[in-house]
């Protein structure tokens, strides 16, 4: 069975598969680290996939796009100007987490239409061109999201491999010029979704 992990239940609504258990687990970093990990202890899963809307940078997909997420930035941990944070017995902050690459090399190869790109976690939603601006730059982000870095680091730490798919419901940055369409973006995660078990990605 593939752990199918969303936010809230509308943006994966129609989506149903043989294979897949869907669990809505809440909206941001706490509540989606904190439910994946809760589902991955119900039973044991092969695959978990984080799915869902989020937002895209301009330039990288426009609403209604899907993108798989290779690679997820924690944005909100760590320095406000990314520079490295020292710490004491070598410990270290955990800031990034790749999806898994097997699966998504499988994907790439039966799905050539769909988009590719780093994603960045954030519990603030950028609202404002120049925040976006930055975080593109800094992390070469495709796509923003609330919750990506927080499932894929929770199936990591159950020792199992994840993959994120999103469906692009508006543009960051300023709201006034985002483009905002949540349907749009919802029926784009549902399609990578269908498409994911279609093409037998799993």
């Amino acid at each position: 069975m593939i752990l199918v992990v969303c936010a809230v239940a509308a943006e994966l609504r129609g989506f149903a598969h043989a294979r897949a258990d869907v669990v809505p687990v809440g909206v941001g970093p706490v509540e989606a680290a904190i439910g994946t990990t809760r589902a991955l202890g119900t039973k044991r899963y092969e695959l978990t996939i984080n799915a869902g809307i989020a937002g895209a940078f301009a330039g990288a997909a426009a609403v209604g796009d899907a993108v798989a997420v290779t690679t997820e930035h924690y944005v909100e941990i760590g320095r406000e100007d990314g520079a490295a944070l020292a710490l004491p017995g070598g410990a270290a902050l955990a800031a990034t987490c790749a999806a898994d690459r097997a699966t998504l090399d499988r994907l790439r190869t039966r799905s050539p239409a769909l988009r590719f790109g780093a994603g960045v976690t954030s519990a603030t939603i950028t609202t404002s061109d120049a925040r976006a601006e930055l975080l593109a730059a800094r992390y070469a982000a495709a796509t923003e999201s609330m919750e990506g870095f927080a499932v894929l680091r929770a199936a990591a730490l159950g020792g199992i491999a994840a993959i994120e798919l999103r469906g692009v419901s508006n543009v960051v940055g300023d709201r006034a010029t985002s483009q905002w369409d949540f349907r749009a973006g919802a029926a784009a995660a549902v399609r990578a979704l269908e498409l994911f078990f279609a093409q037998g990605a799993c």
